[in-house]
């Protein structure tokens, strides 16, 4: 998938409308080709004889042909418009779901990025089936205005024939600077719209930091940069723009001041006269449009190259097809990642496994390679669930066995009840939904009750865009709500209890061992937590010590405790 070929797939698959629309613009731009011409008949075969019948004849049929330019326009930009809103709208959808590809995409584009290629760029790209029927038109114009003047002296046509490809080739000659000079502005652009993301996703850290100085100075900078790309921009588009506007404002001019000098000299008559005027005067359109050509085209192609990199790019895991036994085992054999360097560990159904790191490095990557940041290729080692490697698994059921709840986690736009309950597929951006079953005890195991209960909309509470109405103690809560209510097989959270207070982490570990491993769970759940917290690894029924990329120690959290004092450091408080 290239630019190239995304330009031309949006022409294909719109090519009903497309011809459709570019015939009637063509048929627009001849008709008012035709009103000077036919003011210029009229003018010889009624004003200069006197004929007043004949005059009422000429200003109908000129009232017919205004008929037929609006008629013409309307239904041939209606054309178009239906087909540039479904092009926008087919676009948008294949860069979402790309993005949003189950198995993940090799891209270095950052969110904000991410989000202006399925925006902004994929409407530069639909906007391409506007500016063919436009050229079309100006084309046609040009052709038949140069046929009528030949018609009327050869060498008024031979100047519109002659002239029209040297101003064109004028403007083709300034396209690629044009083109690199868009593309680095969009580049830029991005950029400044990825940070922008990233700072009002973590303008409460910022604040906290009392960073927002460094935070905006680096906005600036950024956005100075792309202020600067796009006035590069604008200024190469507006000087190509200014000249070849002056070169067709030449030859419309040369070709009036031609027809005058004819006229007096009286190769040409009166009408024929007004009739090289108003073509000339008309010329100035099309001509004009030709000009910005360059420019618009450089910018669908440049938001074409930025949409290939999306559509192009590869998927980070490989399509597994084996079967998820009903109650996995997950183990990690010699797995080197990251700062991981040989780790063996094991999680089996009924247990819950805690996991400290002396590295925070060593946490990061075995997180990274359990949800499915790292493909295959990028780690040594195994991982299988119920002794099949993870990328050999059927990506839908290994998922819902194995869920890896990450330390930052994302809410959405809706509800508490809907956030919750996205975890049994209920719609986040919905509204009141019915409460699956374990709704409520979710709540209580996580603590998240309270943030019901605090608010009178109970688990109605409005939750804005990425949690950012609620504290970083209240979203942790709901997030770990949200994975409990999943019931996967095997769940690993990651420093779930970070932003609560220590009473609260207490009540949470209890209920979190109770709800998944108490009498009526059974040997069904199988339970790895990646922490430094002393409550939650106390209702471990064992704890592993990572250090320097391997499992240095293992053992009861009061074990180790007792007996090892690098662990004591990092736990207790």
């Amino acid at each position: 998938m290239t630019g190239s070929r995304i330009l031309w797939r949006a022409v294909t698959r719109n090519r009903k409308r497309l011809v459709a629309g570019s015939a009637l613009i063509c048929l627009h731009q001849l008709a008012e080709a035709a009103v000077p011409i036919l003011i210029g008949v009229g003018i010889d075969r009624a004003v200069a004889p006197g004929d007043g019948r004949a005059l009422l004849v000429w200003v109908a049929a000129l009232g017919v042909l205004f008929v037929a330019v609006t008629t013409c326009y309307r239904f041939g930009a209606r054309q178009l418009m239906l087909a540039i809103a479904n092009e926008g709208f087919l676009m948008r959808g294949e860069v979402a779901a790309k993005i949003m590809h189950p198995r993940g995409i090799r891209t270095e584009l950052r969110a904000g990025e991410l989000l202006t290629v399925s925006s902004t760029d994929a409407d530069n790209v639909s906007y391409l089936l506007d500016y063919i029927p436009r050229i079309a038109g100006a084309i046609t114009a040009t052709i038949a205005c140069a046929g009528v003047l030949l018609s009327i002296d050869v060498p008024l046509g031979v100047l519109v024939l002659a002239g029209t490809p040297l101003v064109l080739l004028g403007m083709q000659a300034a396209a690629p600077r044009i083109t690199r000079r868009v593309t680095r502005q969009q580049e830029l652009a991005g950029r400044a719209s990825a940070l922008a993301t990233d700072l009002v996703a973590g303008i409460r850290p910022l604040r906290g930091l009392g960073a927002e100085r460094a935070a905006d100075q680096r906005y600036r900078d950024v956005s100075r940069q792309s202020l600067g790309a796009a006035l590069a921009a604008a200024r190469a588009q507006g000087w190509n723009l200014a000249a070849s506007t002056a070169g067709s404002a030449l030859l419309a001019s040369g070709v009036a001041v031609l027809a005058g000098w004819f006229a007096l000299d009286g190769r040409i008559s009166v009408g024929e006269f007004i009739a090289v005027i108003g073509l000339a005067q008309f010329l100035l359109e099309p001509l004009g449009l030709l000009a910005i050509v360059p420019s618009w085209v450089a910018e669908a192609r440049a938001s074409a190259d930025r949409a290939a990199l999306v559509l192009a790019a590869g998927v980070r895991l490989p399509e597994g097809t084996e079967p998820v036994g009903p109650a996995p085992r997950l183990d990690v054999v010699r797995l080197r990642h990251g700062s991981l360097d040989g780790l063996d560990l094991t999680v089996r159904p009924g247990e819950l496994v805690g996991v400290v790191a002396a590295r925070s490095a060593d946490a990061e990557a075995l997180m990274r390679v359990l949800s499915g940041g790292a493909s295959p290729e990028e780690y040594d080692g195994t991982v299988s669930l119920g002794g099949t490697a993870l990328h050999e698994l059927d990506l839908a059921r290994a998922r819902a066995a194995l869920l890896v709840e990450p330390h930052r986690s994302d809410l959405f736009t809706g509800t508490v009840a809907t956030n919750v309950a996205a975890a049994t597929g209920g719609g986040a951006a919905a509204g009141t939904i019915e409460r699956p079953d374990g709704f409520d005890e979710a709540l209580a195991a996580s603590a998240a009750d309270e943030v019901v209960a605090d608010h009178p909309d109970g688990a109605e509470r409005v939750v804005a865009e990425r949690g950012m109405s609620l504290s970083g103690g209240q979203r942790q809560r709901l997030a770990l709500a949200r994975a409990l209510l999943a019931r996967p097989p095997v769940l690993v959270l990651h420093d779930p209890t970070t932003a609560v207070d220590a009473v609260t982490e207490h009540s949470i570990a209890r209920a979190v061992r109770a709800l998944r491993h108490g009498a009526q769970a059974g040997e069904r759940y199988a339970t790895l937590v990646v922490t430094s917290s002393p409550a939650l690894l106390a209702v471990a029924d064992r704890v592993v010590v990572l250090d320097a990329g391997r499992a240095r120690a293992e053992g009861r959290h009061a074990e180790l405790g007792t007996a090892d004092e690098d662990y004591r450091r990092m736990v207790l408080r």
